[in-house]
């Protein structure tokens, strides 16, 4: 089966940075399931193209003469569902990469198609799956401007026919500065932990830092041979600021970058003695325990409310403190963040 370099990107942005615990690209459902919530979805497809046929003359549907006939042909790049606390949230994303820049013929050509993209998908969620509630996302790594901005009109009018019919998803268009802020940069953040072979994006990208930095050799030959202009240094390829966190779970953060900035001595030893305290850790991150713990003093085992394996600071190993939270009444996050601005 084909996988695009943008569904396998993405399929890591779900699994890594959305913790998604089930993730499948090029979905498509089967012919022997049954659509529910067909009356609703019918009218949907009815009110939709009413609505963007009057307001903006885009004809969305365009030869699809049925919902059967249009739900037959929806296929998702790449679908997921994370479970935390007994609560589901699915996630269905359409990717394009054009490298002129997001084009299926004109303007409106372009903008018709994405509407329709976004659309079908959440016929497809609700009909299939039974959520009323997740996220939606087209996104593009190059869109142009007047594109963007004609789609990001449109959305509100999305969510519109969408609530006529007690749907409350949140549709999101992801492209140029925002593809590379919100879904490259986490997926950077993360590429030193993954070791799954499938995950061929992720996998390209070590490939490639394996010979990052190192000079081409020359070529023993003289011959007189055309010459390939090539790249003297190979930069490393990683994440180089945390613009693009706010996409992560604070448990993911702590466990790829402040796990990392540790380990790789970007704290001091003072602060890293600090870290030792409950009372700088709550101070600083508003946790409830250390930040760390010396493996020394539990035998090397894990103890309760800790990340299981150790991590390695100035030669000298402890557990990364696991107690973290954000929710209204206890956020931990804007003291992480806080913190990572200061020393990243």
């Amino acid at each position: 089966m084909k996988i695009e370099i943008g569904e396998s990107l993405l399929l890591s942005w779900l699994k890594h940075i959305k913790e998604c615990q089930l993730v499948q690209t090029n979905w498509k459902a089967s012919y022997k399931w049954e659509l529910k919530n067909k009356d609703d979805l019918e009218q949907l497809m009815k009110t939709s193209s009413e609505l963007f046929s009057q307001k903006y003359g885009y004809d969305i549907f365009k030869g699809n003469k049925s919902l059967d006939q249009l739900i037959g042909q929806a296929e998702i790049d790449v679908i997921g569902i994370s479970y935390e606390e007994n609560q589901s949230h699915i996630y269905a994303i359409d990717v394009a990469f054009h490298e002129a820049g997001l084009n299926y013929g004109s303007k409106d050509e372009t903008v018709t198609r994405v509407i329709k993209k976004c659309l079908r998908t959440a016929m497809c969620i609700y009909g299939y799956f039974g959520f009323s509630t997740g996220t939606i996302i087209f996104t593009s790594p190059k869109i142009n401007p007047s594109v963007e901005q004609d789609l990001m009109n449109c959305i509100g009018d999305i969510n519109l026919v969408l609530r006529d019919i007690g749907l409350n998803y949140k549709i999101r268009i992801i492209g140029n500065d925002d593809f590379a802020e919100k879904i490259l940069e986490p997926v950077l953040n993360v590429i030193g932990d993954v070791a799954d072979t499938s995950e061929l994006f992720m996998r390209s990208l070590q490939m490639y830092n394996l010979f990052a930095g190192k000079r081409p050799k020359q070529a023993a030959s003289q011959r007189s041979i055309t010459t390939r202009k090539v790249t003297p240094n190979l930069d490393v390829i990683e994440s180089q600021g945390i613009d693009g966190l706010e996409e992560m779970k604070i448990g993911v953060i702590v466990r790829t970058v402040l796990r990392k900035m540790l380990e790789e001595g970007k704290v001091s030893k003072e602060e890293v003695e600090k870290m030792q305290t409950k009372e700088y850790s709550k101070e600083t991150f508003d946790i409830q325990y250390p930040l760390l713990q010396k493996a020394a003093l539990t035998q090397g085992k894990s103890p309760a409310r800790y990340y299981s394996a150790p991590i390695k600071i100035y030669g000298e190993e402890y557990f990364l403190c696991s107690e973290w939270f954000e929710v209204p009444t206890n956020n931990d996050r804007p003291y992480l963040m806080k913190w990572l601005a200061l020393h990243k």
